[in-house]
């Protein structure tokens, strides 16, 4: 599917966001690499949009959703997921097949190509524990298979020894002798401490070490807080809602504000999970 001028604030969870010169949505892996053989103009890669904003600006030029990148197969040890499976669906799909280890993925809203970018995690866990190996794409439509000896991993934070490379699949290992977590208590835990089903992104801001960046902002006296449509939640400090119309910039905004007062309140810099286009 292609589209032109296609506003990215129906595409990302914040429900904000400028416009998009060109959206390709890739049926297939053979698709996305005829597409990219043909292609001359910037690309942006992106998945549910659940840790993304693009500024009122837009991009200028192709944006590539990979949602509709879903295949997923599972053997004894391994189970192959293509970048737009969902992570619940994985979660869900481990358990029924005795592959434990995968359940705190359930509470993270997102995909698989977005938790490898960003090496995503809840309740103690990570998503790059349990990789094996991955297939990138580059801006070419060349594939590469790559292992965790090619990039750079640490906390919320993925950077790759090949540069303009895009992930595209996993092979994940879960081998836990047992489910370490209980899916539905993870859900029940999250949906009691997160602003659920409210325009927005996850967490805001890594934690800082030592710190939790919810904590810092509630202490700061932020909760609640806005700028324009945006607004710090009253539910979980670490979230921006928004709540009325907010625009990009509304968003960095308040952003912005927040690293301000923390950092004056408490001389720490807090680092965005978000990625800002």
């Amino acid at each position: 599917m292609l589209k032109r001028n296609e506003s990215m604030s129906m595409h990302c969870s914040l429900r904000a966001g400028g416009i998009a010169q060109t959206l390709f949505i890739p049926d297939d892996l053979q698709a996305l690499i005829n597409f990219l053989q043909n292609n001359s103009k910037p690309v942006l890669f992106v998945g549910l949009g659940s840790n993304l904003l693009i500024r009122d600006c837009g991009f200028q030029g192709v944006v590539v959703k990979l949602t509709q990148l879903k295949s997923l197969t599972l053997n004894d040890s391994t189970i192959t997921a293509e970048a737009g499976v969902t992570l619940a669906k994985l979660s869900r799909i481990a358990q029924t097949n005795n592959h434990h280890g995968a359940e705190f993925l359930s509470a993270i809203p997102g995909t698989v190509g977005g938790a490898l970018a960003m090496n995503a995690g809840a309740f103690g866990m990570e998503f790059w524990q349990f990789v094996n190996r991955v297939q990138t794409i580059n801006a070419a439509g060349e594939v590469f298979e790559r292992t965790a000896n090619d990039f750079d991993i640490s906390y919320r934070q993925v950077l790759a020894n090949h540069t303009d490379e895009y992930f595209i699949c996993a092979d994940l290992i879960f081998n836990a002798e047992s489910n370490s977590q209980n899916i539905k208590q993870l859900l029940l835990q999250r949906n009691a401490s997160q602003p659920i089903g409210l325009p927005s992104c996850g967490s805001v801001f890594k934690n800082p070490k030592g710190y939790f960046a919810a904590q810092l902002i509630e202490q700061a006296n932020l909760k609640g807080f806005c700028i324009g449509g945006a607004c710090v939640s009253s539910k979980h400090t670490n979230f921006i809602i928004n709540s009325n119309n907010a625009t990009a910039d509304d968003i960095e905004n308040l952003i912005l504000h927040i690293r301000q007062t923390v950092k004056s309140n408490f001389d720490i810099d807090l680092e965005t999970e978000l990625k800002i286009i």
